[in-house]
């Protein structure tokens, strides 16, 4: 785990993040694309960490990757907590298709949980980098946009409209989480142990599962459970929607 100490990166402050002069966001906007630029630094960590995890990600492994001094990369990123905010901030681009119409909000919000999960599927160790505050980058704030965008169709109020958005992301987090850390052979050794140690009469209701092979059966479903939890949790933003 690595953590972001953001009060230090100049991200956002009491006047948002448009009014902060120069911010990391203004210098990588405003660089041109050619020669070493904070896009091509950011690009160079992602691969690394792609190829061999975020440990191996500092100021040196990427200049060595792009061919340049460590020095040479603090002209454009100024420490490595920089680096990985804004490693943090391309990663979380929304989709295009988060855009595009859909048939109610129930079916906008289920979207925007399955392409969150997507996206955190597609970079699982940034589910490692930590931040010291909330989502404050301009794409973490785009996808907040977004989902508040699908829920404003409901007659919540804002506070609960926040409210459901910070439940769904909590829930998508977890889940992102769960399928990184647990494999597919990791169930099956954890089915299999539960059927050796897990006793009937100790725990009856237990074993009635484990025998029922819900753990780690062969050709499981394994979006089973977040399909099961998204349509639960669905359920009952729809039930406070009604009233």
């Amino acid at each position: 785990m690595y953590d972001i100490h953001t009060t230090r990166l100049q991200a956002c402050d009491e006047h948002g993040c448009e009014d902060m002069g120069d911010s990391v966001w203004e210098r990588r906007d405003k660089e041109p694309r050619q020669g070493l630029s904070v896009r091509r630094i950011v690009r160079a960590a992602i691969e690394l960490a792609d190829a061999d995890g975020l440990a191996a990600v500092s100021m040196a492994r990427v200049a060595e990757r792009l061919g340049f001094t460590t020095m040479s990369l603090y002209r454009h990123v100024r420490s490595k907590d920089e680096l990985l905010l804004l490693v943090v901030d391309t990663l979380a681009e929304p989709p295009a298709c988060l855009a595009e119409p859909v048939d109610g909000w129930r079916a906008g919000m289920e979207r925007w949980c399955r392409e969150h999960l997507a996206a955190l599927r597609r970079h699982p160790w940034v589910l490692q980098v930590q931040a010291s505050a909330p989502p404050s980058t301009p794409n973490q704030l785009a996808w907040m946009d977004h989902g508040l965008r699908v829920l404003e169709e409901t007659p919540l109020s804002p506070d609960d409209r926040m409210s459901v958005l910070l439940l769904c992301t909590g829930f998508v987090m977890s889940q992102a989480r769960f399928t990184v850390d647990v494999s597919d052979q990791a169930e099956r050794d954890y089915g299999a142990l539960l059927q050796r140690t897990v006793d009937a009469e100790r725990y009856p209701a237990l074993r009635r599962v484990v025998d029922a092979g819900t753990f780690g059966a062969a050709g499981a479903d394994q979006d089973h459970d977040f399909t099961f939890g998204l349509a639960r949790l669905m359920d009952g933003v729809e039930r406070l929607v009604r009233g």
